[in-house]
């Protein structure tokens, strides 16, 4: 320690200061593994210094760690001044928190207090007079910014900044000088409170001076987001870019504004702008001014410099750009006022000057950043932009700036939040308060789409400026008193299927009624049959007139609030339909009778046939009009006219969003000709049956009416012919109906499969287009590892003209231009080299390659003076020893052997390589004589090459001779020098030269060199190779190493790269290259972007505990991934990451192994497994995290784009500047250093921004959660991630209530590790009032940047060679897509977990093809493709102006990213699709993980069904854009629900035949039931029910990308493991969530976890998960197939009962066992015992208050009944509960003991027998808890069973009762006992009244307990045979555990395993 001596202390005074020195010590080992412990650092973070790094999250807000750092870095040079920080840092944490409540607050003061001491003691007793602590710092200040030359650096710093220079020298020395100003800052803020507290009023006016003069110290330390606006900065290079400079210059203060008032604040470090007066007139926060501040800085600065740098010298930004931004961030309020017929708030653009413009933009970008949650509501901001646009209009035409009256608050200050956004906050949150948790129907609440639509009617302007509290726009709802719905009411209702998509619905009912009628006339076309099939008349107006009804009915709620216009609508078009319906049906029926009567003279009909005939012209003119694209300039002139205006209102409604929705007439005859084939094919065609009707006596070739139809039509006349038929039953119903019930029963199957056929062939059709596309776009050209080998040489040109700028696409300074093709091939190597390298180098760091194929993959830089070009050694390793074979074998000329060796491209390279390689190499360690022998050799080569006679000249039989001791040579010189390796080297090229000289060379050539003087007389004298140069530079190292490698590595690389996810990245990144790619712009005019990831609470990165705990099954993740990433095999037969069977596991025969990824990890960090295992290794953690779904692996891969935009621009700067900047040929392209240069950063930094919006960040620092400190780790290590979070401050009011204040802030990492803030921005309240993820969303959307922004969910990667594509993706946005820019570009994605079990690699497949070809097809050329999630790219200012990226009702947009698309298309957005870039995605990967996800997504479209926005898409897109729309949104999930209501269906009429004792009856008269049809329909139903349509899309995708034998390989596979049961399965999902949604509600965010599924499910887990949704239809199809079997009836017996329901049994096998076939140990019997017991304990235990449903039955009983809420679902439930009830009534009447009595008493008294039943087991169940009675019931209890048995034998022995009865009773007991279990849950108050619920739930108790047992014994049985468990892992597992793992050991927790 420097400073002044003090005098050497006793021992005794020794002794105590080392104590106190001990005990330092320890304090400070305590906090800093504390600290460790709370920020996540370690090895790979900044470790925090001394006690500084222990300021606890309480007091991080202040600056008491920036004094403490302070102190620590000056205790060396002055421990008084250390002391005197030390002291009052102390003095503000106990100010801060006397009580020391805050969490580590205590820890710090002690450790604090003991450092204190500690420096006290040093003093060696000398008193402190702490009164002259000012004077001593103020000293020590002046001396430290005197020593450190601050004034002369800060001048120098001063004179560059004005002339607008940045050099990296600079840079550099203002990063060294941060910590001085950091020190300097430090004091002076101790100073300053000092200063406060001191008399010494000389040392307090000279530090207020300083502080507010010197601006370098607040400059340099201000926290900044990008760019250092407010305080300037040297250490950042954007602020000296030209358009930064003039984008600053353009938001200055202009002198024709109006002037500031005396007592405004004036910005002391910069000068005043515009945003001071915004922030001066209308009060907006200080950090919302800042953050828009640079947000407009940058957006002008983007547009500037894509029109073109400015002037260097006084950089302006031009007219144009600053009306580029203008125009596309107010379009949406020009839109708004032109629709609403309101003046805009200026007079017009040309009036407006640039600064006009400028203060618009800012002032529109400010009322959106502090808007909250109103930013949800575009149209509402539009409202308040154009009253505060007009105030701020007429205060920029005054002399003097005043505060908005609008904005002035009672107290007299000036707040736009309290203002104008709380008022509308409050109303919102009160809203939002009334669901009731998503509870509430959404009719009685307004969400923010009612909010917002409020604004679409002129009527807005009511609520005046400033805002009128006493609007009903504000007014919350009390009671009975509120608000109603605007324009649309989301009642819960299927009905809204039919609104929104009635014109499908009319098509498809219309289309069977007229095939039906011509199917009834034997398909007959003539006059007869055509006036019956003119009864589609009727029928059309009456399916418009319930539309209408609908229209009316469902409006209900919105009425007080809609626009009268919209109702009047509703009104005109009910009683025009009624009418019309009415007078249609009536004429219609006088056509009939005029058909009857052969007299007539047909006027009715002509009458008719005219009404129909114009109506049809008119509906078809207007339909021209609205929705064909060609028609639309005459659909705009027609508007003229009110007649055709009045009609086209009634046609079609005006929303303010929906209007336009049409295409280029090309896209639309494209997406029309897919659905006509659709059409075609399925039989619903208007053309065919047209063809027919003009046609008179044809018959309709239609394919479903051969199929489906016509079998029907027979039976059907004969069944409704049929009377007297006898009822097995007392018939109720069926009198005089003509059998219509048996009927029906036979036609609804038909039917119901009739309705989902166009969805079939949409599926198939669709796949073959997509597929046809693919191909087209040149996807799957590069698909394995032999074509990227071949290929490869294509690749730098593509590389060059595709993904280079325009600014590298010159020649190379420092080389000639190119002469011919090899120079330009050369050319392309050489710009393509750094970016491959760099490739590589990242494949390396994410462990997927070795060192060794590192080295393999690199190519040389191909920069120097070779016109050869230089490819991956991987292309020509084992060539030379190939090229040898050849030439030994040569007996021929020399022309002769270049030719077979050329054949061979790779290995003529590696010839040349190697015969220029060692002349170079030769020639740069040799020299004197010894360099004169290499040049005379070479040029005698060379000539008797060019003379085509080297086979005379050389004797190849030495050839391998002379290349064994090159390598030699090659071999010593690639290692660093030492005096014996210089010898050793020496005595190689003496070797070689005797080689070469004696055996190689021809006698008379060998002869000439022997007798050359000059090197006779060099070797006589020992010169001649005595000193050899060895390489120096890095140009001559690379190519002694790459030539050695040559020389020696004999393995073929063919495999390399061996590691399968490394080579599919590297085979589509070399497939996109020969796509169709825009051309990217140079980095400085690029598109700006963000990146946004919403993210909650999920793993960030897995800690060393996460890594090495153990689950039940002994499974700890780092051993799984040890074994599921060791090897990775590749077969060229086997379909790419497919699980397929590659090795025999249990003979234990494994293929070669090939690299291994924990391998490769161990070898980078220079470890060894026990080491990094045995160690809390901070890399461990990350590479784990890498390979799972965290966040930390996201991150990562977003910052790969700001990676490669610092390599293009550093590449691009090189270009411009080249030999000029002093760079050679040589190291021209070097990329080394890019990663750290100034510039390129800076560059980076102005067009990426990447945003983690983490909702609780705040919370969870406070609390001390690992999941802070692994997000502060993160930002530590990424410079340029931004974190948004939440922060809440509770506040004591003074009744004692806690008042919370909300704020939005922005951190990042400071220079020290710490968090710094950025930005913090007030709230007017809580932000979620919707759902979670886009309130996440919502509130950091500001902190974005840029022109586009990219949705990235927390479970996605990206890799470093797809985001060097990023910028010819984000010029998609300026390229043409039809008739609109594109607003969202779709991406491909790549599912990166389908590797990990069978299931995974199903939900891989099924997702892969749906974000590829499902998703080409709806962008192109379907034109419906939607937003489904991440990674879209959206244009940034598009969607903030309108609403957002997502929606975030409470519910109804549950599926919120959806709803961004609909959006989009709503507002005359564009959505397009790309598939040269990918981004990875993680998928779930475990039964239930799947079920719940998809449970999630089913419940989403149901809510979807009832949304306005789907109404408005159905009604408002065309008709077969409407197809389009419906098939690939919500119709999918209505098809996947009718295929299993055609199951039900079939199966209720055929048991309704069965047990009515009619299928008999009419089998016995008629001999037909129309088998065939229903055989066609259930054909069709299974086919989709196994998933093989779901399959077909992805097998084209297969087909596409893999070829042919590997697709078949694949889906063969996928069907012997069981694919089918898992679709079949999952189609139950579908259909339970997304039915029961509509029904009841219930959609909610369902977390699926997104861990590493590998332990076993418990039985009662997959109980409680599966029962309602699985098991209880299953039971329920299963007893109506035992039904139909034991009472039905068919003339060919068994086989057709099996043809008939194979399908529904099948359904019934997957809905029960599939939980357990795909459960890890399903099978296992000790697994299987466990799970009995624990189920059973479930069972049996008692719920309670607090109780969850996992641990008990009670409470999950309870809890599954909460979905029925509302007396509409209770009534819907009612009814659909009173199917159960057939059973009974049918079966009684089949008992023998009935005999043939089919009397109402039968089934009477089959009650009183259920009710004896009843009371019978309440006599069992019942357990009274007094020990008496305990006594009397156990008696009575065995009595009544004594009597139960002996009745039940009197019974049979005495009476026609069978023992088939009994079993048959219990086959009517059970679905009545349901039914009625079912009614009572239903109608739980009424039941609890009465007090019968106890024993409801008992009976409940039972059935379930029934349920489990006869799902669990067959599992159990399968337990027995522990060869079925064996089979079950390796179908489950084959691909992730068998590689090289017993999974028994495994899922048995085999520990010894892991040890060895």
């Amino acid at each position: 320690m420097s400073g002044a001596r003090v005098p050497r202390p006793s021992r005794g005074a020794r002794g105590e200061v080392r104590s106190v020195y001990n005990w330092e010590r320890l304090v400070r080992a305590t906090l800093q593994r504390e600290q460790l412990r709370s920020s996540g650092q370690g090895p790979g973070g900044r470790p925090a210094e001394g006690i500084a790094g222990a300021v606890p999250p309480s007091l991080v807000s202040t600056n008491i760690d920036h004094i403490l750092q302070a102190a620590n870095e000056i205790e060396d040079e002055d421990p008084n001044v250390a002391r005197i920080l030390c002291e009052q840092a102390y003095t503000m944490a106990q100010n801060l928190d006397p009580s020391s409540a805050g969490r580590g607050v205590l820890q710090f003061k002690t450790g604090l207090m003991s450092v204190i001491k500690q420096k006290l003691a040093k003093k060696d007793g000398t008193a402190i007079d702490r009164g002259h602590d000012i004077d001593i710092l103020w000293e020590f200040f002046v001396r430290f910014k005197r020593r450190h030359r601050v004034d002369d650096i800060q001048k120098e710093h001063e004179r560059l900044r004005e002339t607008g220079t940045f050099s990296t020298e600079m840079g550099v020395r203002a990063v060294q000088m941060k910590k001085v100003y950091a020190t300097l800052k430090a004091l002076l803020d101790v100073l300053a409170v000092l200063a406060g507290e001191s008399a010494s009023d000389g040392v307090g006016r000279l530090v207020r001076k300083i502080r507010k003069s010197d601006a370098t110290l607040g400059g340099e330390l201000m926290p900044y987001n990008i760019v250092p606006v407010d305080a300037p900065s040297l250490t950042n290079a954007i602020s000296f870019f030209p358009e930064v400079r003039a984008a600053i210059s353009a938001i200055g203060y202009p002198s024709e504004f109006p002037r500031f008032s005396a007592n405004s604040q004036v910005p002391q470090q910069r000068n005043k702008d515009m945003f001071d007066l915004l922030e001066f007139i209308f009060g907006f926060q200080k950090d919302n001014i800042r953050n828009q501040r640079e947000n407009v800085i940058l957006a002008l600065a983007n547009a500037q410099v894509r029109l073109g740098l400015p002037d260097e010298l006084e950089p302006k930004v031009d007219e144009k750009a600053v009306t580029e931004v203008f125009r596309k961030v107010l379009d949406n309020y020009i839109k708004w006022c032109r629709y609403l017929g309101t003046r805009i708030a200026w007079n017009s653009l040309e009036a407006l000057n640039k600064n006009r413009k400028v203060i618009l933009v800012s002032l529109y970008y400010l009322i959106w950043g502090e808007a909250a949650n109103v930013r949800f509501l575009p149209e509402c901001i539009c409202y308040i932009f154009h009253h505060m646009a007009k105030d701020l209009d007429a205060i920029l035409d005054s002399q003097n700036a005043v505060p908005a009256k609008s904005c002035i608050c009672a107290d007299g200050s000036v707040s736009y939040l309290k203002q104008v956004i709380f008022p509308i906050y409050e109303t919102m949150a009160v809203e939002a308060a009334s669901n009731n948790n998503g509870k509430a129907a959404h009719s009685a609440w307004r969400n923010y789409d009612d909010f917002n639509e409020y604004f679409w009617s002129p009527s807005c302007f009511e609520l005046k400026w400033p805002l009128k509290d006493e609007s009903s726009f504000l007014r919350k709802p009390k009671k009975w008193k509120r608000t109603g719905k605007t324009g649309f009411v989301e009642h819960r209702t299927f009905l809204h299927l039919y609104r929104s998509f009635h014109r499908l619905w009319i098509f498809l009912f219309l289309m069977f009624q007229a095939l039906t009628i011509i199917a009834f006339h034997d398909g007959h076309i003539n006059l007869n049959t055509f006036k019956v099939v003119l009864s589609v008349g009727p029928a059309f107006f009456i399916l418009h007139f319930i539309e209408s009804c609908l229209d009316v009915l469902l409006m209900f709620g919105a009425y007080s609030t809609t626009r009268g216009f919209a109702i009047s609508r509703l009104i005109i078009r009910f009683i025009w339909f009624g009418c019309s319906s009415t007078f249609l049906t009536y004429l219609y029926l006088k056509v009939l009778d005029e058909r009857n009567n052969r007299n007539s003279d047909s006027t009715y009909f002509r009458i008719y046939t005219l009404i129909l005939g114009v109506y049809v012209v008119v509906r078809v003119t207007f339909a021209a009009l609205v929705k064909i694209p060609a028609c639309h300039s005459l659909s705009d002139m027609s508007d003229r006219w009110p007649f055709f205006q009045f009609f086209k209102w009634i046609y079609e409604e005006r929303y303010f969003v929906g209007r336009g929705l049409f295409e280029k007439t090309s896209s639309y005859a494209r997406y029309v000709h897919i659905f006509l084939v659709c059409v075609f094919l399925d039989g619903h065609t208007y053309l065919q049956v047209f063809v027919c009707l003009l046609s008179p006596g044809k018959q309709i070739p239609i394919q479903f009416f051969l199929l489906l139809i016509k079998p029907l039509v027979d039976p059907t006349k004969v069944i409704v012919e049929l009377n007297g038929l006898q009822y097995s039953w007392h018939d109720l119903v069926s009198k005089g109906n003509r059998n219509a019930l048996t009927v029906l029963s036979l036609w609804a199957p038909v039917f119901a499969i009739y309705l989902m056929d166009i969805h079939i062939w949409y599926t198939l059709l669709s796949a073959l287009v997509g597929g046809l596309l693919g191909a087209l776009g040149r996807l799957g050209e590069i698909r394995s590892l032999d074509m990227f080998h071949k290929r490869f040489e294509s690749f730098p040109e593509a590389f060059v003209k595709n993904l280079v700028s325009s600014q590298m696409k010159r020649s190379i300074p420092n080389r000639l231009p190119a002469q011919d093709s090899k120079d330009m091939d050369r050319d392309h190597a050489a710009k393509f080299s750094p970016f491959w390298n760099e490739i590589i180098k990242s494949l390396r760091e994410e462990d997927y390659i070795s060192n060794r194929e590192m080295d393999l993959l690199s190519i040389p830089s191909n920069s120097g003076t070779w016109r050869l070009v230089q490819w991956p050694l991987f292309l020509l390793t084992s060539k030379i020893p190939l090229a040898i074979d050849l030439a030994l074998d040569c007996k021929d000329t020399q022309t002769d052997l270049w030719n077979r060796i050329s054949k061979d491209k790779y290995m003529a390279y590696a010839v040349k390589e190697v015969y220029y390689s060692m002349e170079r190499i030769l020639l740069s360690v040799v020299d004197g004589e010894g360099r004169l022998w290499v040049e005379k050799l070479f040029q005698e080569l060379n000539n008797s090459i060019s003379v085509d006679s080297l086979v005379v000249t050389i004797t190849l039989k030495k050839l391998q001779l002379v290349l064994s001791r090159f390598s030699a040579l090659a071999g010593l010189l690639i290692r660093d020098e030492t005096p014996e390796l210089a010898i050793g080297a020496s005595k190689a090229v003496h070797e070689l030269y005797d080689v070469v000289t004696h055996d190689f060379l021809t006698s008379n050539l060998s002869e000439q060199l022997d007798s050359w003087q000059l090197l006779a007389r060099a070797r006589n004298e020992g010169r001649l190779f005595s000193k050899i140069s060895w390489p120096r530079d890095r140009e001559t190292r690379e190519q002694v190493k790459r030539l050695y490698l040559l020389l020696t590595v004999k393995d073929s690389a063919t495999n390399i790269p061996k590691n399968l996810e490394a080579r599919r990245r590297l085979q589509f990144f070399a497939n996109s290259l020969f796509m169709n790619l825009p051309l990217p712009k140079p980095v400085s005019e690029m598109m700006p972007f963000s990146v946004f990831t919403p993210y909650y609470s999920e793993t960030v990165l897995y800690s060393y505990s996460d890594l090495r705990v153990e689950n039940e099954d002994g499974i700890s993740i780092l051993f799984y991934l040890q074994k599921i990433f060791p090897v990775r095999f590749s077969m060229d037969f086997v379909m790419r990451g497919s699980p397929c069977l590659t090795f025999d596991v249990m003979s234990g025969s494994l293929p070669t192994s090939i690299d291994d990824e924990w391998e490769n990890f161990l070898e980078r960090i220079k470890s060894t497994a026990d080491a990094v295992e045995d160690n809390d290794n901070l890399e461990l953690r990350f590479w784990a995290s890498y390979r799972g779904q965290t966040l930390a692996r996201t991150v990562r891969g977003m910052m790969y784009y700001r990676r490669a935009l610092m390599l293009q621009s550093y590449l691009e700067k090189r270009y411009l500047g080249g030999i000029e900047d002093g760079y050679s040929g040589a190291d021209y392209m070097s990329t080394q250093g890019y990663e750290l240069s100034p510039e390129s950063r800076a560059r980076a930094d102005l067009k990426f921004t990447y945003v983690v919006s983490c909702q609780i960040y705040g919370q969870q620092k406070q609390k001390g959660a690992q999941e802070a400190a692994d997000i502060a780790l993160l930002m530590q290590r990424n410079e340029a991630l931004r974190v948004a979070f939440i922060h809440v401050e509770e506040n004591a009011l003074a009744d004692g209530t806690i008042s919370k204040e909300f704020y939005s802030k922005l951190v990042k990492a400071d220079a020290n590790g710490k968090d710094q803030e950025i930005y913090s921005i007030k709230l007017p309240g809580d932000p979620k009032l919707g759902e979670g993820k886009p309130e996440n969303q919502n509130h950091a959307i500001i902190f974005t940047r840029g022109d586009a922004i990219q949705t990235i969910d927390m479970n996605q990667d990206n890799y470093l060679e797809e985001a060097m594509k990023i910028r010819n993706l984000l010029e998609e946005f300026n390229g043409k897509h039809d008739l609109r820019a594109p607003t969202i570009l779709g991406v491909r994605e790549h599912v990166f977990t389908g590797s990990v079990s069978s299931l995974a690699w199903f939900m891989s497949n099924q997702e892969t093809s749906f974000v590829t070809l499902g998703q080409r097809v709806l962008a192109y050329p379907l034109k419906v493709r939607m937003h489904y999630g991440h990674p879209d790219v959206f244009d940034r200012t598009f969607h903030i102006t309108r609403g957002g990226i997502s929606k975030a009702s409470r519910v109804i947009n549950i599926s919120e990213d959806i709803y961004a698309g609909f959006n989009s298309t709503l507002r005359q957005g564009n959505i397009t699709h790309h598939e040269y870039i990918q981004v990875g995605k993680g998928r779930d990967v475990g039964l239930n993980q799947i079920a719940l996800f998809e449970g999630k997504v089913a419940g989403g479209n149901g809510e979807q069904v009832l949304s306005r926005d789907v109404y408005r898409l159905g009604q408002l897109f065309d008709f077969f854009r409407m197809l389009s729309f419906f098939f690939t949104t919500v119709g999918y999930y209505v098809c996947t629900m009718m295929t299993v209501l055609t199951v039900y269906i079939f199966l209720y009429g055929r048991v309704y035949l069965a047990l009515s004792g009619l299928d008999s009856a009419i089998s016995t008269k008629a001999r037909m039931l129309g088998n065939t049809a229903l055989d066609a329909a259930l054909n069709a139903q299974f086919l989709v029910q196994i998933g093989v349509f779901t399959a077909v899309p992805m097998i084209m995708g297969f087909i596409l990308e893999l070829g042919l034998m590997k697709a078949v390989f694949s889906f063969v596979t996928m069907q012997l493991q069981l694919c089918a049961v898992f679709f079949t399965f999952s189609l139950g999902t579908r259909t339970h969530y997304f039915g029961r949604t509509i029904l009841h509600g219930g959609a909610k965010y369902k977390a699926t976890g997104r861990g590493f599924v590998v332990r076993h499910i418990k039985f009662a887990e997959n109980y409680r998960l599966y029962s309602r949704s699985h098991f209880v239809k299953a039971l329920e199809v299963a007893l109506l197939l035992i039904v139909y079997i034991a009472y039905g009836y068919t003339r060919n017996g068994a086989s057709s009962f099996i043809l008939l329901t194979v399908s529904s049994w099948i359904l019934v096998i997957s809905w029960l066992f599939a939980p357990y076939i795909f459960n890890p140990s399903g099978f296992e019997w000790q697994k299987t015992v466990e799970d009995f017991d624990d189920w059973t304990a479930w069972l049996l235990y008692k719920g309670g208050v607090g109780i969850k449903g996992e641990n008990s039955w009670e409470s999950w009983w309870d809890e599954e009944q909460s979905h029925i809420q509302t007396l509409r679902g209770k009534i819907l439930e009612t009814i659909l509960s009173l199917r159960f009830f057939i059973f009974q009534y049918g079966i009684v009447y089949k008992l023998h003991l009935t005999g043939d009595d089919t009397s109402f008493a039968i089934y009477g008294f089959s009650w009183v027998v259920l009710l004896l039943i009843v009371m019978i087991f309440k006599v069992f169940t019942i357990s009274p808890k007094k020990t008496q009675i305990q006594l009397m019931m156990r008696l009575t209890q065995g009595i009544a069973a004594i009597g139960l048995i002996a009745g039940l034998v009197l019974v049979v022995a005495l009476t026609n009762l069978t023992i088939p009865d009994l079993f048959a009773c219990v086959l009517a007991i059970i679905p009545t006992g349901w039914g009625t279990l079912c009614l009572a849950i239903t109608w739980k108050g009424l039941v609890q009244s009465l007090g019968l619920w106890d024993s409801v739930r008992e009976i409940a108790r039972m059935y379930d307990a029934g349920m489990g047992m006869v799902i669990f014994a067959p599992v159990a049985f399968l337990s027995w045979f522990p060869f079925v468990s064996t089979f079950q892992s390796r179908l489950l597992f084959n691909q992730a555990f068998s590689r090289g793992l017993e999974i028994s050991l495994i899922l048995a927790g085999n520990k010894a395993n892991v040890q060895a």
